[in-house]
């Protein structure tokens, strides 16, 4: 998690990255929807022929919606780390719980424009 919380302090906004110990596997950045940033970091790791089976998924900003960490696991991510702050944050929680994610909050954002 540390791991691609140092890569995510480096990508522009809107960011999704993930990781596995010691190394990136997919960087989806700079869409409107995190959702989508996700979709192009699977499609990435999968152009490179990485799998994300037990990765971790890492949010540059929280993530708003439940969406999001839902379609993070569903690529394969075990554990998400994100700032935190959303109001539905609850949802989130949620979520991964649901899918047995681990997930940590971190209270700094490292979203820029």
């Amino acid at each position: 998690m540390l791991f691609g919380w140092r890569v995510m302090k480096h990508v522009k906004s809107n960011a999704i990255v993930y990781c596995a110990p010691g190394a990136t596997r997919g960087i989806g950045v700079d869409q409107m929807s995190r959702v989508d940033s996700s979709k192009i970091a699977v499609w990435k790791a999968g152009e490179a022929g990485l799998s994300l089976e037990d990765s971790v998924v890492c949010g540059d900003a929280f993530f708003p919606f439940a969406g999001g960490l839902i379609a993070a696991a569903e690529a394969g991510a075990k554990a998400a780390i994100q700032p935190g702050g959303s109001v539905r944050d609850e949802e989130v929680i949620a979520a991964a719980d649901e899918r047995d994610m681990a997930m940590v909050f971190t209270g700094a954002c490292h979203f820029q424009h």
